[in-house]
């Protein structure tokens, strides 16, 4: 019999990511059988998959309990538990990496009953535990009580606030990892919003193929060097010149469609994990 991987998505995807088609039809070729499914569905069997991939499962940040709960009972799921449970909270890995000496953009962690002391100069609030762009914002010096009652909601929510620098728009460089090597990389502009929050599953960007320098390579590979498990599955870097601004190891686009190969590529290293 052949074996089995779920890629795992979220019901607003239930079709998965672009990703999906090309990575499906890579692992038939190789003949492995791979399924599309919804990570929160109580009707699936998992003990069925041979291996499960958190693939969009992108609404997770606001029920993050729940989602490892799920990668807890799974019989595989890559990238695994720990890295998993490490990758979905900013504050523990970007803390980690920082700690490394990997270059990352510097942060404010504002806890729930914590103060808010907004910079003087356009600044970004987000979530610590967060996907997609939802409950963040980017805000300039003059509006400290909007900023505020955006971190009182994340407060509410029992969640942890980040205050970050505003970098501009400048286009962010995505570096993607596959079996533990870079493979590709993508530039990302991802407009984040301004004051007033915008309720989407995930932010609006734009996409294209790009080459890193050795020196972004470098940066990228030290922080993947950060996870708590070094034989990683997959992974991508997001770097603004020179520092990390998220590394994304639990659930990731890998933009497979913007470098030749990319999909069999993975594919290859799912069918050496089975």
């Amino acid at each position: 019999m052949a074996p089995r991987v779920a890629l795992a998505t979220c019901a607003e995807i239930p079709a998965g990511d672009e990703d999906f088609p090309p990575l499906t039809e890579a692992l038939s070729r190789l003949g492995v059988a791979a399924d599309t499914v919804v990570w929160d569905d109580d009707g699936v069997d998992w003990a069925t998959y041979d291996l499960v991939l958190p693939r969009a499962t992108w609404d997770y940040a606001e029920r993050r309990d729940e989602f490892l709960a799920w990668a807890a009972s799974v019989p595989r799921v890559l990238n695994p538990l720990d890295v998993l449970e490490w990758n979905t909270d900013k504050e523990r890995y970007l803390t980690d990496l920082a700690a490394a000496g990997v270059p990352v953009v510097p942060t404010a962690f504002v806890p729930p009953g914590g103060t808010t002391e907004p910079p003087d100069r356009p600044f970004v609030v987000k979530p610590s535990v967060s996907a997609g762009g939802r409950s963040s914002a980017r805000f300039e010096p003059g509006e400290a009580d909007a900023a505020r009652t955006l971190v009182s909601r994340i407060h509410a929510e029992g969640r942890t606030a980040m205050i970050q620098p505003y970098l501009g728009d400048r286009r962010e460089l995505g570096l993607i990892a596959i079996d533990g090597e870079l493979s590709h990389a993508v530039r990302r502009d991802v407009p984040l919003p301004a004051a007033g929050d915008r309720e989407v599953l995930y932010l609006d960007e734009e996409l294209g193929r790009a080459e890193a320098t050795g020196a972004e390579r470098d940066i990228a590979e030290a922080a993947l060097a950060c996870a708590p498990d070094p034989a990683l599955l997959y992974g991508r870097v997001d770097l603004m010149g020179d520092v990390v601004l998220e590394l994304e190891i639990a659930e990731p686009s890998l933009y497979l469609t913007y470098a030749d190969g990319a999909a069999g590529r993975f594919a290859r290293a799912i069918a050496r994990r089975l």
